[in-house]
């Protein structure tokens, strides 16, 4: 006896898109308008890193393994300038002082 092959229909149901490294993006919207902000990661280590650290749970899940979050924008570090190298010998002068003192 031949076994017979049948071909599947392909539904809606059952495909299964995977999507590639350039299509997993990471989106956060950071404007003026607004008290909070949005992030939209395909990055395990970013979601691991919101829902472990920060406690938010996911506004939305989509079936590609993208979750997106809503964070207040005080609880985000603003970003600092560089330090000039005049200010860099100075605090480590401050550091070498206060280790010497201890």
């Amino acid at each position: 006896m031949r076994k017979i092959n049948k071909r599947r229909e392909s539904t809606k149901e059952n495909y299964i898109r995977y999507l590639s490294p350039f299509e997993k993006e990471t989106i956060i919207v950071f404007n003026k308008g607004e008290k909070e902000a949005s992030i939209f990661t395909y990055e395990k280590t970013w979601q691991k890193h919101l829902e472990t650290r920060f406690n938010i749970k996911p506004e939305l899940v989509n079936n590609y393994g993208g979750k997106s979050y809503i964070i207040n924008k005080d609880r985000i570090m603003k970003p600092r300038a560089p330090f000039s190298k005049k200010k860099k010998v100075t605090r480590k002068d401050i550091i070498k002082k206060n280790k010497e003192s201890v």
